[in-house]
């Protein structure tokens, strides 16, 4: 038995010594066989190697850099704070005056619209003429405030015409609108509140449909034929900057016509032949509400009822005025505009304007932001 074991151990061991061998003569033959360039290559590869090898005695004292280490919930606060631009959905009135963050007694604020529609035609098979129309509206604020008391300056005027080809030209619209009130703090969301406003055009206006081609004798309306004021004393209430009322036991009602030839009874409510100024005593009762449909979408609509004390009071005078506003950007923006009026003295049936146009849009002076407060303020004053 042991010699079988002791045969099996020197076989063995003959095996291993007969792979060194072999090994090392495979080894031997293979690096024989290289050729100068393999030879080349290695010696390049290893001098590259020797320069990128670091220096281990340069760590001898190394430089460590801080690494500031935060957490999770770590709030970092920077030396500069970049705030959103929120796009205005309504123009600046008085009611973000009353309720800003800044004490400041003026206010002012201005807004400027020119808009623009266009058609042209070429071998049109359904017909129509070339055309292009123009509507300018400014709309300006100027208040003061002090204390109790408020005093608003209110002025508004716009202006359009539109150029068809074959035809005269002709207005879409004029307006003059100056208004001046003071208000009395009441508390409570009630002003105590009185003023005056004056309503009227720029240039003549025509009956197309009766005169295509009109001439100044043609005229139906000019600058002060007719002319409006208002004046009265009453009360005002406005919870938020979006609803209001204004109510007016005490109102007055002028109407101006300056113009002899438009000095006609029935014509804007003239009792006779060249009576120039009729005057009604009555109530005014003016509804404000503004609603936000989406983002830079808002309809604002006003409702107006004025009853005569005097002459007939139950033949109540309805203006009802709705302005569409959609602003595209902070320069583009649409405007579509609906009026409608009814005015037993005027004339018997229901008088209707619409307006469209798409245009520029361009607001100066102060950029009021209201304060973070649960007191309310008011408007003193609508149109």
């Amino acid at each position: 038995m042991k010699l079988i074991f002791y045969i099996c151990r020197e076989m063995k061991e003959i095996m291993k010594q007969g792979l060194l061998f072999i090994f090392g003569f495979y080894t031997f033959f293979a690096s024989a066989q290289r050729t100068p360039l393999q030879k080349e290559i290695d010696s390049i590869s290893q001098s590259r190697w020797i320069k990128t090898l670091p220096n281990l005695d340069s760590l001898a004292n190394p430089v460590i850099e801080k690494i500031e280490v935060i957490k999770e919930d770590t709030i970092i606060v920077r030396a500069e704070v970049i705030i959103p631009q929120i796009p205005e959905e309504i123009p600046i009135t008085p009611f973000n005056f009353l309720n800003s963050k800044e004490e400041k007694r003026w206010f002012f604020y201005g807004q400027n619209n020119l808009l623009f529609n266009q058609a042209a035609f070429s071998n049109w098979n359904s017909g129509g003429n070339n055309n292009m129309g123009v509507l300018g509206k400014i709309n300006y604020n100027l208040s003061y405030k002090r204390d109790r008391h408020f005093l608003e300056n209110l002025l508004q005027l716009g202006y359009g015409f539109v150029a068809t080809q074959g035809q005269s030209t002709r207005k879409t619209e004029d307006f003059i609108s100056i208004a001046t009130n003071y208000g009395y703090d009441l508390g409570r969301n009630y002003y105590l509140s009185t003023g005056y406003q004056f309503l009227s055009q720029f240039t003549p206006g025509y009956n197309y449909a009766l005169t295509p081609d009109p001439n100044y004798d043609d005229r139906v309306s000019k600058f002060m034929a007719p002319g409006y004021l208002n004046a009265g004393i009453g009360i005002s209430y406005n919870p938020n900057e979006n609803f209001q009322v204004i109510f007016r036991p005490a109102n007055g009602k002028f109407t101006f016509v300056l113009d002899p030839k438009l000095q006609l009874a029935g014509r804007y409510g003239l009792e006779r032949d060249g009576q120039s100024v009729r005057t009604e005593l009555g109530a005014m009762l003016n509804l404000l509400h503004r609603i936000k449909i989406y983002k830079d979408v808002n309809l604002v609509n006003q409702l107006n009822f004025f009853s005569n004390y005097v002459n007939h009071a139950e033949r109540v005078d309805i203006n009802y005025s709705g302005v569409l506003n959609m602003k595209f950007n902070k320069f583009i923006s649409a405007i579509i505009g609906v009026d409608v009026l009814y005015d037993h003295d005027q004339i018997k049936r229901t008088q209707m304007k619409q307006t469209l146009g798409i245009g520029f849009t361009y607001n100066l002076g102060s950029d009021v932001q209201p304060k973070n407060t649960n007191k309310k303020s008011i408007k003193p004053f609508v149109k």
